[in-house]
């Protein structure tokens, strides 16, 4: 939870800090943990996406580091240190260690400053309004029925058009 009333500087650190030392410490269900602005008085939809990733990452975190013969990889760092280049970035651990323990978010921008300039310079909150657009525009979900979906939009101002 954040008090700020935007997304915003103030909302991310308050919202990973809060977030990350709860699941550090052993929470497994934190409400309130995504979305939501101003004290739980607001939520934002664009914040969800935001959210989204900050938690992929405090998932990963809480994961831990493994330490085994396998990760501590002596034999890789033999080779690479004393045989090879000086360097891992071109040994086939090193990417299969990326792609395997390394939370890769949705939203953030990975790019170099001038590949973000040249393609137009968007922010964080953009970038999450275009993706929330796109999850609001997908095919709703096939596994409810005609039916249910009726019943659900008779009870409840449900605005998004059935497919």
């Amino acid at each position: 939870m954040t008090d700020s009333k935007m997304p915003d500087f103030q909302a991310g650190y308050e919202k990973g800090i809060t977030e990350l030392l709860s699941a550090l410490a052993g929470a497994n269900l934190i409400y309130e943990a995504a979305g939501m602005y101003g004290s739980l008085l607001a939520a934002s939809k664009e914040s969800f996406v935001l959210d989204n990733d900050m938690i992929g990452a405090i998932l990963r975190a809480t994961r831990g580091i493994e330490v085994t013969q396998d990760t501590l990889a002596f034999d890789v760092v033999r080779d690479v240190c004393i045989k090879g280049p000086g360097h891992f970035l071109g040994h086939d651990q090193t990417l299969n260690k990326m792609q395997s323990d390394y939370f890769y978010p949705a939203t953030a921008d990975r790019r170099t400053p001038q590949e973000w300039h040249d393609d137009g310079a968007k922010d964080l909150l953009d970038i999450a309004r275009q993706k929330t657009k796109q999850i609001l525009n997908a095919q709703v979900p096939a596994h409810i029925s005609e039916e249910t979906d009726a019943a659900i939009r008779a009870k409840f101002p449900i605005h998004l058009p059935r497919p």
